[in-house]
């Protein structure tokens, strides 16, 4: 049973990417941006599903159960964070890439340069190629958490049976495939994370018992901050995650969705959707770390990231079981398909343009990508809420200034310096870095630092070089 309703989800997904094979248009632009005519409902579910993926289902429980209540602030900082960039960014993004006919996330800066764009459109593409890369491997890696919980297959199966089936709608349908999978992967996952709480909660009998069973976890285990921290620490570590929500803006495989919004609609409308499934789903994530840690009090028995699906074919009839582990591949597939199509986009738009109106051979580099992220997550090592976190810190410290530059002046003539650039991008990754090795630091999220560091530099380099 519990394959059956597994096969039965995963080709469900399978179908609707397909399906949009019968309204795509053979062009590059289509395959790239589904022809940037995406009803707000499916840019939101789609935006939401791909920021969420592997990394709430495997890592965000796995980070809960360890650290308790106190994860909430990954919650709050994270949804804030993102909330207030996307307020001040939203629309000038989805109208500067409309007007100038944009394709890419690296076209963005690009389209805003002075001078010949194309060494700092090289360098942004290799950049963006290399992170988000890795970023689909952990994705990937995800996936296999469950697989091998509940199915017993080995790691390599989990990966290579999640690459062919991304490979298959996404080769057919381009981006349109991408947001239509990711429309009904959403719904699948907020469901099953739903179920999930609802069967813990009813095994556990109760509010009361539930907080007897937690607060006996350890004297800090219900603090609402890390017990080793002071104020200071506890400050930090509330700001680190407020950036980290604020890096979306940085993430060139959330960004593209935003960038396929209609014109003719509002981004409110697709706000109300993204942020009340992103609410939700997180909540009920922290909920399901905390009551798998009552229901498998044995914290160095197991590896905690796979305290979902442990949890799932513990408590769950097994048609229930199938459908929380194709929640979380779908949750992986969700992000995986995206970040792949980003860099094919970088590829054939940035990297090799000569490809830029070759539906074969941006199709082509879609293959060629998909399979490097699936070499890399059959040989590393590392866990899935590092993986993510790294990948999503760089491309925030990298980036996020410079997009958010981009959009508060999408209206008017001035223009980005190359200097100004290269400075913002490597001040913020070299930052990144040196505060992740930094133990003064060790409750900020790297990526405040690095993200903080790029916009001060780009700050003064422009008004330098605009002044002189």
């Amino acid at each position: 049973m519990i394959y059956s309703s597994f096969l039965g989800f995963l080709g469900l997904f399978l179908l609707i990417g397909v399906a949009s094979y019968l309204v795509r248009e053979k062009t590059t632009s289509d395959y790239l941006l589904a022809g940037r005519k995406v009803h707000p409902a499916l840019v939101g579910l789609s935006a939401v599903a791909t920021n969420n993926s592997g990394f709430m289902f495997i890592g965000m429980i796995g980070a809960t159960y360890t650290m308790g209540l106190s994860s909430i602030w990954l919650m709050i900082g994270w949804i804030l964070g993102d909330y207030w960039v996307q307020r001040r960014a939203l629309y000038g993004i989805q109208q500067s890439s409309h007007r100038n006919e944009v394709h890419s996330f690296g076209g963005l800066i690009a389209d805003r340069l002075t001078g010949n764009p194309q060494k700092i459109r090289f360098m942004i593409g290799v950049l963006i190629l290399l992170f988000l890369t890795v970023y689909a491997a952990a994705q990937l890696k995800a996936g296999t958490k469950a697989t091998q919980t509940l199915l017993g297959w080995s790691e390599q199966i989990g990966i290579i049976t999640a690459a062919a089936i991304i490979f298959i709608y996404s080769l057919l349908g381009g981006l349109r495939a991408s947001i239509w999978t990711d429309a009904a992967q959403s719904t699948v996952m907020l469901l099953g994370m739903a179920l999930l709480v609802v069967f813990g909660y009813s095994q556990i009998g109760g509010i009361t018992p539930l907080l007897q069973a937690l607060n006996s976890v350890s004297d800090n285990y219900m603090s609402l901050f890390p017990p080793e921290t002071a104020i200071l620490g506890s400050i930090l570590f509330i700001v680190g995650w407020f950036f980290g929500g604020m890096g979306v803006i940085g993430q060139p495989h959330i960004v593209i969705r935003f960038m396929t919004l209609d014109p003719s609609r509002r981004v409110s409308e697709m706000q109300s959707y993204y942020y009340f499934w992103f609410i939700t789903f997180y909540a009920l994530t922290i909920c399901a770390g905390l009551i798998s840690r009552v229901l498998i009090p044995s914290a160095d028995a197991f590896d905690s990231e796979t305290a979902l699906p442990v949890l799932a074919s513990q408590l769950m009839p097994e048609l229930f079981v199938g459908l929380i582990l194709a929640a979380l591949f779908a949750a992986t597939m969700s992000t995986v398909d995206s970040l792949v199509l980003s860099c094919s986009a970088t590829l054939s738009r940035d990297l090799i343009p000569q490809w830029r109106h070759s539906l074969l051979l941006t199709k082509l580099s879609t293959f060629i990508v998909l399979l490097t992220a699936t070499i890399i997550a059959l040989s590393n090592q590392k866990t899935v809420f590092e993986l993510v976190l790294d990948a999503w810190g760089l491309l925030a410290s990298a980036f996020g200034s410079l997009i958010y530059w981009v959009a508060r002046h999408y209206d008017d003539e001035v223009h980005l310096r190359q200097s100004a650039v290269f400075g913002a991008v490597f001040s913020g990754l070299l930052v990144f870095w040196l505060a992740g090795q930094t133990s003064s630091l060790a409750q900020l999220y790297p990526a405040a630092a690095g993200m903080l560091a790029s916009f001060i530099t780009l700050l003064v380099l422009q008004n330098r070089q605009s002044t002189s």
